[in-house]
């Protein structure tokens, strides 16, 4: 099990921000801090190299919005909408998502370990050389996702269905076949001894 499944935002915060448009703007490395976004509409906005830390989320719509190079540190997303949003070398650690939604989301590279994204449903998503140590995908429906070359070690996977996933090169090490279901998923040859090795299978050459 991880150490840690992402934190808790802060009981209080410094700033909200509240019912704001923001539809298609671009923000360039701006730094928020224990910030409440609530009922904000980020559609089509563009987000490079800025930082949130400790900040809330609530109610917030992603939807096809691009965020390169951008960091949100321990920060929490509940009934957010990331609907065809683009994440691209971005970090996650420590976040915390609740009852979202992530049709079509593509993930690109970053770094997205510790974070909890318990009973999400990711179907159909693309997470491409991502490292998600230590994360929380306990019951994640990720059928049909792609998750190549991501890094899954000592991730908390129990109940999670990965039902035709494309998984080749990602670390399988956390996802043992007796509590996941991996049905029909692809993987390499090597993925599949390791997860052999994993089940106490002595593998040999014939």
């Amino acid at each position: 099990m991880p150490a840690h499944h992402g934190r808790e935002a802060p009981p209080t915060f410094d700033l909200e921000i509240c019912d704001e448009d923001w539809d298609g703007r671009h923000l360039d490395g701006e730094e928020y801090w224990r910030v409440s976004f609530r009922d904000v509409d980020l559609t089509d906005a563009r987000l490079t190299g800025c930082t949130f830390t400790d900040c809330s989320f609530n109610r917030v719509r992603f939807n096809a919005s691009l965020h390169s190079g951008t960091a949100f540190v321990n920060c929490t997303f509940r009934h957010c909408s990331f609907f065809d949003t683009r994440f691209e070398s971005c970090k996650l650690i420590g976040a915390t998502f609740e009852r979202c939604t992530f049709p079509a989301m593509i993930v690109e590279g970053g770094d997205w370990s510790f974070l909890a994204m318990v009973g999400a449903d990711l179907r159909g998503t693309s997470f491409t050389d991502v490292r998600m140590r230590e994360a929380d995908l306990r019951d994640v429906r990720a059928d049909e996702a792609s998750l190549r070359g991501v890094d899954l070690s000592g991730a908390a996977v129990s109940g999670a269905s990965f039902v035709r996933v494309d998984l080749r090169g990602s670390d399988l090490t956390a996802l043992d076949p007796r509590i996941v279901d991996l049905r029909e998923a692809r993987i390499t040859w090597e993925q599949a001894v390791d997860l052999a090795k994993g089940l106490g299978l002595d593998v040999v050459p014939e």
